[in-house]
């Protein structure tokens, strides 16, 4: 009789067991599908709140919003006119173009600056470096990271800005009227406010991401495949080059994505050091804006727009940057893929 309580004992203890792993299973299986359909619906979400408010601005604008210069909220005290459907000011007119290349410039001036310093750093740190050292350096990166943008843009228009104003763009002039130098050629002004000031707060701002990236990727390479290059007659700069950057190239293309994201999308810092000028850059020295910047500058004065066009156009520009921003997305996972698949390991003077 105890016998047959202890055996029904442990059937329903069994049973119970099962059933708590079954709704664990479950709720597993739908808290990940939820976790993992939410972010695309918040994106769906801005995509559609932001069609709907650039549509009127959309037909209005037309294509010459990404090939005009010309950004004005028209005369405010005129009777609002109607055009295409349009409500808007007389004289009202947007031209993106010196945004869209000024976002463009800017953070293609931030990428080819910091890349190099980045995977620099980051094998310095991993390949020369002493442990105890390289633990202090890499969390001032990671310090560096997390400061605010708000935080980076006054260092550059009080410091960095004036700095290279008065130091390095006097020696930069003088370099050869030739290419490449001739970017260089145009003149600046003496507090450094411009395309390549913007650039370089950028590259400040992408550098630590990248660096802290590439640097867990390198401790990962596999020590006896370094090792075994090295045994078969590579230097260190071969070994380097054959294994640990094949290993990580994938990882640190990830990274550079992500930093270029936030060049892409970064503002108080753009528009505190570039000058916040609605116009095309002359020379690399030049004030500029890009598109985010110009949305947070400009926001204020298009809601004093009694149609509301200014504020719709501005919309019509946020959707520019996200095309401008998944393009990027798109292109880099094609590249991640494509040399996720190349990767490999040989070993020997011959392995390229």
């Amino acid at each position: 009789m105890m016998n047959n309580r202890l055996v029904d004992m442990t059937s329903e203890v069994s049973k119970g067991r099962a059933r708590v792993a079954r709704i664990g299973q479950r709720a597993l299986v739908y808290g990940t599908g939820s976790a993992a359909v939410i972010p695309m619906l918040g994106l769906a979400a801005m995509i559609v709140v932001l069609l709907r408010e650039a549509i009127p601005a959309i037909r209005y604008n037309g294509l010459g919003f990404f090939t005009s210069s010309v950004w004005t909220i028209g005369n405010e005290y005129g009777t609002p006119v109607a055009t295409g459907g349009a409500l808007h000011l007389p004289g009202e007119h947007y031209g993106a173009w010196p945004l869209i290349a000024g976002t463009l410039e800017s953070s293609l001036v931030a990428i080819i600056v910091a890349m190099p310093i980045a995977v620099g750093a980051a094998v310095i740190l991993v390949e020369r470096l002493p442990k105890s050292i390289g633990a202090a350096v890499g969390l001032c990166l990671e310090v560096l990271a997390g400061i605010p943008s708000a935080v980076i843009g006054l260092w550059g228009i009080f410091s960095l800005g004036p700095f290279l104003a008065r130091t390095v763009y006097p020696g930069l002039e003088r370099l050869p009227n030739v290419f490449p130098f001739g970017i260089f050629h145009g003149g600046f002004v003496s507090n450094g406010q411009g395309l390549l000031t913007g650039g370089l707060v950028l590259a400040m701002m992408i550098i630590p991401l990248v660096a802290s990236t590439a640097r867990d990727l390198l401790r990962q390479v596999p020590t006896l495949t370094k090792e075994g290059a090295e045994a078969l007659g590579m230097t260190r700069t071969e070994s380097f080059m054959t294994v640990q950057a094949r290993w990580i190239r994938s990882g640190v293309i990830g990274a550079a994505v992500l930093g270029l994201g936030r060049a892409l999308g970064e503002t108080i810092a753009i528009a505190l050091v570039t000058g916040s000028v609605l116009k095309l850059t002359p020379n690399i020295y030049g004030s500029m804006t890009t598109i985010a910047a110009a949305i947070v500058t400009q926001l204020d004065s298009a809601q004093g727009d009694p149609t509301g066009f200014a504020v719709r156009s501005l919309a019509e520009a946020a959707l520019v940057l996200m095309a401008i921003t998944l393009i990027v997305n798109a292109v880099a996972r094609r590249l991640v893929k494509r040399f996720a698949r190349q990767t490999q390991l040989p070993v020997g003077r011959d392995a390229r």
